[in-house]
């Protein structure tokens, strides 16, 4: 019931974990980066609402192209830890539901039927107005599959500079041309130039290139290449596009801002990449999607459950001394110098709350009943 609870109110809870844990931790942050892309979930069972047969992001050299799972779309707030690098911190995500399973939902809680654009969107602007108690500008970056019109002109409406990355077939256009005031007409400015741009010429091209040493992926990478402003009309006018020249060809990313810089810009492709981290260690530690229920709001309640679990596990964790939370005594082919891992974290927080339930129970006064109550609490716990 609990959880079925939490899953019918999820963004009260999601307000007072932003408001109360992720907002203190990000307080010193220049600006704010949130971080938004969709994580598949097996349920367990045929037969469970909201599941259905999606595409498979990770088939593997033996898996299917498609697999029956729940898909959630997930923003998360990317947090700077001085030691640990950039952890993103899930708060809120909607299930999506394809149209055709809907009517395997009662209808007494079956939802509209809402594309993952539109989830993303809902999401944007239930952050908007708790973020904006910060006063810190705002980015978000989403995978390419969110680079669309839909996400992009809405996050523009709410102050939100967007990073993602770009087809190598979309359609840029050159900037509009610079009229003088006295010769401007009387109708509406242009937004969008006349000359095409391709970006596979432009990659071709030989000048503009540069070769830059950035900070990626907790380390110095040198990486080549060329930046330049286009517009694009599901941007809705100008934006930075920055081309990167890879060892398996080269990619397009973009950003909103016309002003940020190519460092800025990688630096926050790169950092997207703990959003993925963050849904592994959801799944495999956490336990996302090993839950065995089956009605919908059971199951988007037992999801947010495990997100909010990693966030409540980092948060603690956050301002603690690492030789507290690692003990690698028993490993000793452990490397000293690694970073706690979410692991290391998640086992700490427990040793400390079975050592204040063991002292809790051997307090002088203490009676049989209470010393047996916690000790099956105790071995509840340990199970």
């Amino acid at each position: 019931m609990a959880v079925a609870a939490a899953g019918k109110r999820p963004d009260r809870i999601a307000r007072r974990v932003l408001i109360d844990i992720v907002a203190p931790l990000v307080a010193a942050d220049g600006r704010l980066t949130l971080a938004l892309d969709d994580a598949p979930t097996r349920p367990y069972g045929p037969h469970v609402q909201g599941a259905g047969i999606h595409h498979n992001p990770a088939p593997g050299p033996a898996g299917s192209p498609h697999v029956y799972v729940h898909v959630f779309v997930v923003l998360a707030l990317l947090a700077v830890h001085p030691s640990w690098g950039t952890i993103a911190l899930p708060l809120l995500s909607r299930l999506y539901v394809r149209k055709k399973d809907l009517p395997g939902i009662d209808p007494k809680h079956r939802p509209g039927f809402r594309t993952k654009l539109v989830l993303a969107v809902e999401l944007l602007q239930w952050a908007h107005p708790w973020l904006g108690l910060l006063g810190k500008p705002v980015w978000l970056v989403a995978d390419g599959a969110y680079a669309k019109a839909d996400v992009l002109k809405p996050a523009k409406a709410l102050g939100m500079t967007v990073v993602s990355r770009l087809r190598c077939d979309v359609a840029l256009w050159s900037l509009p041309p610079e009229v003088p005031a006295d010769r401007r007409g009387p109708g509406r400015p242009w937004i969008y130039g006349e000359r095409r741009i391709d970006l596979a010429k432009r990659a071709g091209q030989r000048r503009g290139w540069s070769t830059e040493v950035f900070d990626l992926y907790d380390g110095n990478l040198i990486k080549r290449c060329k930046t330049f402003t286009a517009t694009w009309r599901p941007a809705g006018g100008a934006f930075r596009v920055v081309m990167v020249d890879e060892p398996t060809g080269w990619v397009a990313y973009f950003c909103t801002d016309l002003a940020a810089a190519v460092a800025d810009i990688l630096g926050t492709i790169s950092n997207r990449f703990g959003l993925e981290i963050t849904f592994r260690d959801c799944k495999q530690v956490v336990g996302a999607g090993q839950q065995q229920v089956r009605f919908i709001h059971a199951g988007v309640g037992a999801f947010h459950d495990c997100l909010w679990t990693f966030t409540l596990t980092e948060a603690w964790a956050w301002g603690r001394d690492e030789d507290a939370l690692v003990d690698r005594s028993d490993l000793p082919w452990d490397s000293l110098l690694r970073r706690p891992s979410f692991v290391d974290k998640r086992r700490a927080w427990r040793r400390e709350l079975l050592g204040e339930q063991i002292h809790a129970a051997l307090r002088p006064g203490a009676t049989d009943e209470e010393i047996q109550a916690a000790a099956e609490r105790l071995l509840s716990l340990a199970a």
